[in-house]
């Protein structure tokens, strides 16, 4: 901590909302009973994220202190490790994990390690890392594993790499590359081992259906795992008047990935129409429709707790609750699953 800028990490951190609410640290209920299962840290520093991407209330460029600026539509509130670290050894015992947000900031690499190996330490839950690749070497990666990380995230976030320098690299003047981010998949693959890397990827950025599953297929045969989320304007981002993607399509992705990551459906296997809408699964009409039935295409994926759940699950982050969500954070009732059947293969509705 500094004297001239106040509190910062390592020794403080922000935490969502969700998280804030799930420890008991503010008040507040989750529509429908959900549960937030992951403590959600974002690495806090003064002069903020060095990023520009259009998309994400970090963004330097959008105006506002960087300390009062929401992420994910909500804001995280700053509390004290020692705070943090007590409220998870004293909380709910559904909270199964611990994610700790970096940003591009040359010390986040420093601190992350800091926190982790804290966490670590004096907690007993599982840790990953949502990692920021710009900053990062090789050896920072190595590190966080032996601090006790055991899983990392790179958020991707685009289909294509035309779409990633648009929103992310030279079209906002930012310092991501598509490469540097791939490459630190690899390494991160090599270090955390298969199915330990989770790939965040946005849909409704101007890409096809047909790409995303692209996307999606060549981080899943890397090793890695498909994280997915919903574009959801940030108010005051460069991108706060694009609309969500269409619900349809989104469910038709989200059923695509676990076909691909659960069913082994390859890409190929899929019929896509002539603007890219999938029109065809891959597998018989009652398969399908059996997948659709579990509700569980449809749930947040994220990093997974010791038992093999989902525990990043990130209640209402890339929507507001109601009937029609673009994560579920708890299994589609039947009322929500009539309304998936019903929308899934509307083209038209797109």
């Amino acid at each position: 901590m500094t004297k001239d800028n106040g509190p910062q990490s390592p020794e403080y951190a922000r935490i969502s909302t969700a998280t804030a609410m799930s420890l008991g640290l503010v008040p507040g209920r989750f529509y429908r009973g959900a549960k937030n299962r992951c403590a959600n840290l974002l690495i806090h520093h003064h002069e903020g994220c060095a990023a520009s991407c259009a998309y994400c209330g970090l963004n330097k460029r959008r105006s506002g202190a960087y300390d009062e600026k929401s992420f994910i539509m909500v804001q995280w509130p700053l509390f004290s490790m020692d705070a943090i670290i007590e409220a998870i050894n004293n909380g709910p015992p559904y909270v199964k994990r611990t994610c700790i947000s970096m940003i591009t900031n040359g010390r986040c690499p420093r601190d992350t390690i800091a926190m982790t190996k804290r966490l670590k330490e004096e907690t007993a839950i599982p840790i990953s890392l949502l990692i920021s690749p710009t900053v990062l070497k090789r050896a920072d990666l190595e590190a966080m594993k032996e601090a006790g990380a055991n899983k990392i995230g790179v958020a991707v976030d685009l289909a294509t790499p035309e779409l990633f320098d648009l929103y992310r690299g030279t079209g906002v003047s930012g310092p991501h590359t598509w490469e540097k981010y791939w490459q630190t998949v690899s390494d991160g693959l090599e270090i955390f081992g298969e199915r330990n890397v989770g790939i965040h990827l946005m849909v409704g950025m101007g890409e096809t259906e047909g790409q995303m599953v692209a996307t999606m297929e060549r981080a899943w045969n890397m090793g890695a795992v498909n994280h997915l989320f919903s574009f959801f304007a940030e108010p005051g981002s460069p991108l706060q008047d694009r609309p969500q993607p269409p619900w349809p399509s989104y469910l038709r992705i989200q059923l695509t990935r676990f076909l691909l990551e659960e069913r082994s459906v390859p890409a190929s296997a899929l019929s896509l129409d002539n603007e890219g809408h999938i029109i065809n699964f891959g597998l018989p009409h009652d398969e399908v429709m059996e997948a659709i039935n579990l509700g569980i295409p449809f749930m947040t994926t994220g990093c997974l707790d010791r038992d093999g759940e989902v525990a990043c699950n990130r209640p209402f982050g890339n929507c507001f609750p109601g009937e029609k969500q673009w994560n579920y954070p708890y299994p589609p009732n039947e009322e929500e699953l009539c309304l998936i059947r019903q929308s899934i293969f509307t083209v038209s509705l797109d």
